[in-house]
């Protein structure tokens, strides 16, 4: 099939490129705009109880208000506020009100601070549009007004809330895209160039990925809006990465065997035709098991995982036709002349050091499994002490932008869990009205709770059948304490609720307790469908059912390594309190997924070998020899690009791309090159049990396969440039 597809692109490359160019074209021209959401419950299905508790309020009280932007003021020389201060910021909270700001629906005063030395004005908007890009417009808005009404006073003043960290997260994420966008760039041409001494190649691979970019990024913000799935900014800076990283990787799987088809003598478009014949099904193969793994986020609980797993197989699945496709098309158009000038792709380098590599593992396959597996294990060591953290907003953007500094100066000028205290919501479960006199005992109770600063009823419904009690928290609501305690507090709630009531609590600790809890059930719902599926995809091609089951295992301890050096990193020598809660789920299916990908490569070839005649060690030592140049340019330059997420200057982004690019730099450099081979040679032929892939079709299981009769192993170049298969075709 893939000797078909080759045949077919190479005989009208011309014709290839002008659908591509049409289909960008029309996509590009057509697509939505893709939208974003910064609004952590709106991940959340609606089954849990601080979502639950969300739409109480919005039906129970839907005058409550909730500030979704804070503006904290505090005189320039840090003193307490006077009284001239107070009239500027009351004269400032009314002119704020009077300007009919859009999505803002009321501006008023808020609390000073108990040392005299803050104060606030708090804006609602509608909470409908909670999270969405226009909300951080009125932020913008806002901020820039209120500046310029405390322009002449002693005071300065300073945005916060959640529409604020809606618009600084989405300045953050621009510019760590742009970062992320040149970082890219410039690692794939350098280390191109190095690798090829080529410019033509150098340059191909960013130009045709950055037309698949377009159209992927096209179809993704169709299916977005097609199957109403949230987006975040973040998946934008992942999305360069996926394309230009795993895109980089199916350029080098099919330039590297292009080359070395050539070096064979093949004439240029046969070379092409045979290297897209016998890479494609490892492509395909390895694409396969990324797309896979991606949409098994789909049983996920999260919206912004959902929304991440199709878009992500989308972007893989436009780069996996573009691979098969696109770029065979171009490269046959320009022929050996995309090496120019070098001349080093016309033969062999002698005494290649993986093929010193490939004799080690041929001789010593037992103590190198033993090595390399000892690297994992002792890595995976780590991830006991893994934490996780949920304030994806502080974790999506620096420290030192505004809405960070006012949250940090909130959490020091009033109680940590003032500016997002919790709700209890007491519902009367039979409609009738509830009995005020059991509400301050109620409130009580939900005082003592260990962790709570203090609860009392705030307000009643008009039916009475609603009672909304506030309970502020004394840690801030992002914190594992503040998560703890609100664990306590719904349990009191839900025990102390008097007959006839129910009791729902909502906020951003419930909020993010729920959020906990839906990882913990992807944990044991996605990992191990990704896992089966992956499994599934490699029994498929290798026609095996013991190979699958060791290349998993190897896979899974690559998982653990990653993760014990993330927390080593970020928690025990950074001294974080945790990583983001969604980095071992993102990890699991970008390290297994991508991982994979070389583990792929490097057994598809070693299978290749074996059926030439060779015997298990030595088809292992060739395998290395073949394709390890391959895994380690691909490896590596996926792994650089992973790594410029750290240039992005937020926590989320910085822990993501350490722990993606030290995944896969294990994957390609201790599990493919090592670990996977030397195991393959010391199982030898059971490895492909029950099949015989190993063998070449049609020899019988007890003779050499690939030998010329007289016992003795013919290579690829001893039969020649053009193989011919059993039934006489040439492949």
């Amino acid at each position: 099939m893939f000797r078909s597809i080759g045949n077919a692109v190479v005989r009208h490359p011309v014709w290839t490129i002008v659908a591509w160019l049409i289909a960008a074209v029309a996509i590009v021209a057509t697509a939505p705009t893709l939208p974003s959401s910064s609004d952590e419950s709106s991940f959340l299905p609606s089954s849990y109880e601080s979502i639950k508790a969300a739409d109480l309020q919005e039906r129970a009280f839907p005058s409550t208000f909730t500030p979704s932007a804070i503006a904290l003021y505090q005189r320039t020389d840090g003193g307490r506020l006077t009284a001239a201060d107070k009239e500027d910021v009351a004269r400032i909270t009314s002119e704020l009100g009077d300007k009919h700001i859009d999505q803002v629906q009321k501006v008023v005063p808020g609390l000073p601070s108990k040392d005299g030395r803050y104060t606030t004005t708090l804006v609602q908007m509608d909470s409908k549009n909670a999270g969405q890009p226009k909300q951080a417009d009125a932020a913008d808005i806002l901020r820039t007004d209120v500046k310029k009404l405390t322009k002449g006073t002693q005071l300065e003043v300073k945005l916060g809330g959640s529409a604020a960290q809606a618009l600084d997260q989405e300045e953050s994420s621009s510019r760590g895209q742009a970062l992320i966008g040149i970082g890219t760039f410039v690692i794939i041409l350098v280390t191109l160039l190095i690798i090829f001494r080529a410019p033509i190649l150098a340059v191909l691979p960013l130009v045709l990925i950055g037309l698949v970019s377009a159209i992927a990024n096209g179809l993704i913000a169709y299916a977005t809006k097609l199957f109403d799935l949230q987006a975040n900014s973040s998946i934008s800076s992942i999305l360069i990465v996926v394309l230009f990283g795993v895109g980089t990787d199916y350029f080098l799987f099919l330039m590297f065997r292009y080359r070395e088809r050539l070096r064979a003598g093949e004439e240029p478009k046969e070379a092409m035709v045979n290297a897209v014949g016998r890479v494609g099904e490892a492509i395909a193969s390895a694409a396969g098991a990324v797309i896979i793994a991606f949409l098994a986020l789909v049983l996920s609980t999260l919206g912004f995982l959902k929304q991440m797993g199709p878009a992500l197989a989308i972007a893989v699945a436009a780069t996996l036709v573009a691979g098969l496709t696109l770029i065979p098309a171009v490269v046959s158009l320009i022929g050996p002349k995309v090496f120019w000038p070098s001349k080093s792709w016309q033969r062999e380098p002698e005494n290649a050091r993986f093929a010193a590599l490939g004799r080690g593992v041929q001789r010593r396959p037992a103590l190198t499994a033993a090595l390399s597996g000892l690297v994992l294990v002792a890595l995976s060591l780590g991830m006991f002490g893994y934490n996780a953290t949920f304030d994806l907003a502080s974790g999506s953007m620096p420290d030192t932008k505004e809405s960070m500094v006012v949250q940090d100066e909130m959490q020091k000028a009033y109680s940590a869990g003032a500016a997002a205290p919790t709700d209890v919501y007491l519902s009367s479960s039979d409609g009738k009205p509830l009995d005020k006199a059991a509400f301050g005992a109620y409130a009580q109770k939900l005082g003592a709770v260990d962790g709570v600063a203090n609860a009392r009823m705030t307000q009643l419904n008009k039916d009475g059948t609603t009672a909304d009690f506030t309970v502020t928290l004394e840690y801030e609501a992002s914190t594992d304490k503040a998560i703890d305690a609100v664990g306590e507090v719904r349990d009191v709630a839900h025990d102390a609720a008097p007959d006839g009531t129910e009791a729902l609590v909502g906020g951003m600790s419930s909020i993010y307790k729920d959020i906990g809890t839906a990882v913990n059930h992807d944990y044991r719902t996605v990992f191990p469908v990704a896992a089966l599926l992956i499994m599934v995809i490699l029994g498929l091609l290798l026609r095996s059912v013991v190979a699958p089951l060791y290349l998993m295992a190897s896979v899974g301890l690559g998982f653990g390594a990653t993760l014990g050096a993330t927390v080593w990193i970020f928690q025990d020598r950074q001294g974080h309190s945790g990583l983001m809660f969604m980095l071992p789920v993102i990890m699991y299916l970008f390290v297994v997924a991508i991982g994979t990908d070389y583990n792929i490569l490097m057994i598809a070839r070693l299978r290749e070998e074996a059926r030439e005649g060779r015997d298990p060690r030595e088809a292992a030592g060739m395998a290395l020899r073949y394709a390890g140049p391959t895994v380690a340019a691909a490896g590596f330059i996926l792994a650089a690009t992973f790594a410029t997420m750290m240039l992005a200057g937020n926590a989320l982004l910085t822990e993501m791309g350490f722990a993606v690019s030290f995944g896969i730099a294990v994957a390609a450099f201790v599990m493919s090159m090592f670990f996977t081979p030397s195991l393959t040679a010391l199982i030898g032929h059971a490895a492909w049990w029950p099949g015989h892939g190993d063998r070449a079709e049609g020899t019988p299981t007890g003779a050499a396969a690939g030998s010329d009769g007289s016992g003795r192993p013919v290579s690829g170049e001893d039969r020649g440039s053009v193989e011919e298969e059993p039934s006489g075709r040439s492949r």
